[in-house]
């Protein structure tokens, strides 16, 4: 409903200036102009929006709530526009102002839905500049594990609400692909498995985790062999061909493992590691110095923040240059800001930057981006985001783990996820009778299963940890990917039965019921919810809203008769259910979740 309630909020706007007109002028020449806080009604009963602002002028106009909702819906009524908009406003309470739509109007809104595909959805300015969203982020040498999860689900979704809304989406998959870890597996392998070192996937990748956890138990306990493996760092960083050879070999082999898995996730990312802002860390050491931010403590350069209100900070300082002479991870992510914000060719031109890592980083984010706006890096306008986001847990509230242990990897947690739902579909074909060929079960339970997965991450708010249940997510009831796919189908089938023209409509569209109206208002909320998402970063937000709507659309048709009704009313019932159809489908699929037409 933005359009109306862009609308409508001119005309309250206007009745309140009219209403008030000396008090309107002096609120303009403070730069506070009057609000009449409008916003959508907090319940059904209050209409379509509220305007609230009647209790918070009552002190400046020296005048009763009542009296100036009374005063602003006496203006209102007298405004033909409005009369054509909405029906007669209501006072209620202490002062306010009810506002309803016409039928008429949310009909017409419905039509146009229709014959939109965007579904009421504006798009941004085609010069929008671009955002960049940087998710995922695994380690080379290491298994995605279920720790990567969120990270990339929630990454990939964010991305595709902002790319729906028109803005050019630089997805960055920032890997670890440089620094001390790769001195010490080099310096490791070239004793245990040198062929490694030499050609392409001498060793599998699980064999490399392996040698990467000895290579770590051993810089941690033999001081000569970290001694050697800061020497491997300084070749690697030098540009030894050897040593670059080396680390070719095991990025590449990690780098076709992790595609295996963005592939089956249906994920789109550019690697930009950690080595690309390798040749920028000088110019951020010397941009800092150039600033006067940077301070010698210990004998490494450091940045001390501050505190709001301008005084020191009892954070601890962010160290862009250790006493050793390298660089760590605040030295990368800084050049990563600076390359990000900076206008193209020199970088990506960006103006809005998103980070989606667990809430352990909270810290070392907010460090950063103070040092980057001190910095003078952010430019105008500019938005540096951290999205943080809670643990995956098991049932019993502990970090997801196997039985021996160890992090779950991800790729057994998804093929875990389809054997589940294949199980299930074969028990309920089983059931009902059902003959399908394999083909039909393969797809059934690929999509179900995974989209199970997403779902059941995708619908918690992410800055809380949840509870990882596979009997959960893969239910046919409750805010479940099943129940939305499900509901999905069932309307498939429903157009099906009513034939070719399901759903077109030639003339008006004519609504009776309280169900219908019920379900016409949920429908039209659709582009409201993705601007929130947009803003606020929150997916749960738009898995909310979906299930919100398959609740209300079941109950208009378990209540409504919709193929056995009389024109019109069979042609605008199937157009709601051919509209909600297109609603799920375009919400499931801005979380990365293909529907099905039969399950």
């Amino acid at each position: 409903m933005l359009l109306l309630f862009k609308d409508l909020i001119a005309l309250v706007e206007a009745a309140l200036n009219r209403a008030f007109p000396e008090a309107a002028d002096a609120a303009v020449q403070a730069g506070r102009p009057l609000d009449p806080q409008l916003a959508p009604a907090s319940r059904p009963e209050f209409g379509d929006f509220q305007a609230n602002g009647a209790l918070a002028l009552a002190k400046p106009l020296r005048q009763a709530p009542r009296q100036i909702a009374a005063a602003i819906v006496a203006e209102l009524e007298a405004d033909a526009a409005f009369a054509a908009l909405c029906l007669p406003p209501e006072i209620a309470g202490p002062g306010f102002i009810n506002l309803t739509l016409r039928p008429e109007v949310l009909a017409e809104e419905v039509s146009r839905r229709l014959a939109d595909p965007r579904l009421g959805v504006p798009a941004v300015a085609a010069d929008a500049p671009p955002v960049v969203v940087d998710f995922s982020s695994p380690n080379i040498a290491k298994e995605m594990h279920v720790g990567h999860l969120r990270s990339t689900i929630i990454g990939d979704a964010l991305a595709r609400v902002l790319e729906f809304r028109g803005h050019p989406v630089r997805r960055l998959n920032h890997v670890g692909d440089w620094g001390t870890q790769f001195g010490m597996l080099i310096t490791h392998l070239r004793e245990v498995a040198p062929e490694a070192l030499r050609a392409a996937d001498a060793v599998d990748l699980g064999d490399l985790v392996a040698f990467y956890r000895q290579a770590k138990a051993r810089f941690d306990s033999d001081e000569a062999f970290q001694a050697a493996s800061r020497e491997e760092v300084v070749k690697l960083q030098g540009g030894d061909p050897v040593s670059l050879k080396a680390w070719g070999l095991l990025c590449d082999q990690s780098r076709r493992e992790f595609q295996r898995i963005y592939d089956r996730l249906d994920i789109r990312l550019a690697e930009r590691g950690e080595s690309f802002y390798n040749p920028f860390l000088e110019a951020v050491v010397e941009d800092l110095a150039a600033a006067g931010l940077l301070v010698e403590d210990q004998g490494a350069q450091c940045v001390f923040l501050v505190g709001e209100d301008g005084q020191p900070s009892p954070a601890p300082p962010v160290i862009v240059r250790k006493s050793d002479g390298g660089f760590n991870y605040a030295t990368t992510d800084l050049a990563a800001i600076r390359y990000r914000f900076a206008p193209a060719p020199q970088g990506d031109g960006a103006r809005r930057l998103i980070y989606v890592t667990d809430a352990g980083q909270a810290s070392h984010f907010a460090g950063v981006f103070q040092v980057a706006r001190r910095a003078g890096w952010v430019p105008e306008g500019g938005r540096l985001e951290h999205v943080p986001f809670g643990l995956v847990q098991g049932e019993d509230g502990r970090k997801l783990k196997t039985r021996a242990g160890d992090t779950v990897r991800l790729k057994d947690l998804l093929d875990e996820a389809v054997e589940r739902a294949e199980a299930d579909l074969r028990r309920r074909l089983a059931e009902e009778g059902r003959q399908e060929d394999e083909a039909f079960v393969t797809q059934v339970a690929t999509t179900v299963g995974l989209a199970a997965v997403k779902y059941a991450d995708l619908s918690t708010n992410r800055i809380t940890n949840y509870q990882f249940s596979f009997d959960r997510m893969l239910a046919l009831q409750g805010n479940t990917a099943p129940y939305l796919l499900y509901a999905v189908v069932r309307i498939a089938g429903i157009a099906r039965r009513g034939g070719a023209d399901a759903g077109d409509i030639t003339g008006p569209l004519v609504f009776t019921e309280p169900q219908e109206w019920a379900l016409v208002r949920q429908l039209l909320q659709f582009d409201r919810v993705i601007l929130e998402v947009e803003e606020e970063l929150l997916p749960n937000r738009l898995c909310g809203y979906l299930f919100e709507l398959s609740q209300v659309f079941n109950r208009f048709y378990d209540q409504v008769p919709v193929l056995k009704a009389e024109e019109p009313a069979r042609a605008s019932r199937l157009a709601l259910c051919r509209l909600t159809a297109d609603t799920l489908k375009l919400g499931l699929g801005l979380l990365g979740i293909p529907t099905l037409e039969r399950m």
